[in-house]
């Protein structure tokens, strides 16, 4: 048994998740990251709402006894809110040591996007959600969108939320 434990050795886990991507969708398009960033998904639980918060950050939710800080990505992304149904989840993911859910509407898979495939994001317009993209990933005739998950939030959003009691 603890040789299948060592097979989860820390340099081995890193080379496995190379290229490793994270899909979901909004608004009927296919968007990605790391997934190294990635901790859970988890079917919509309960979300206490906090008044006064940016009104992308849907409130909290208690994991395990941890109070983890909830965003609607679709609502980050400058998109018109859609109520939620069986297929939105939330995907937990730590971004500079602080942990985060992201609301999402659909999870499609995890896909491998060799570095060869990626090519960086054209700056087209100059809308608020560009910031969050940084590069296209090709699979096959397909083009997904690749997010730069440490610019979904500003120096002073992750202040923030770190102020939230439980963070």
């Amino acid at each position: 048994m603890s040789q299948n434990l060592k097979s989860w050795d820390v340099d081995t886990d890193e080379d496995t998740m190379k290229d490793l991507y994270l899909c979901f969708s909004l608004e009927e398009r296919d968007y990605a990251f790391e997934v190294r960033h990635l901790t859970e998904i988890l079917a919509l639980p309960a979300i206490t709402t906090i008044p006064g918060t940016a009104p992308f950050l849907k409130g909290v939710i208690n994991i395990r006894g941890k109070i983890i800080p909830v965003m609607d990505v679709r609502l980050r992304f400058d998109m018109i809110f859609k109520p939620y149904h069986e297929r939105t989840c939330v995907l937990l993911v730590e971004l500079d040591g602080l942990p985060l859910g992201l609301i999402v509407d659909t999870v499609n898979d995890v896909l491998k996007i060799p570095q060869e495939n990626i090519d960086l994001a054209p700056k087209i317009g100059e809308s608020k959600s560009s910031r969050f993209i940084y590069a296209t990933g090709r699979v096959g005739d397909t083009v997904k969108i690749l997010i730069n998950l440490q610019r979904l939030l500003t120096e002073e959003e992750a202040h923030l939320i770190k102020d939230i009691p439980g963070n």
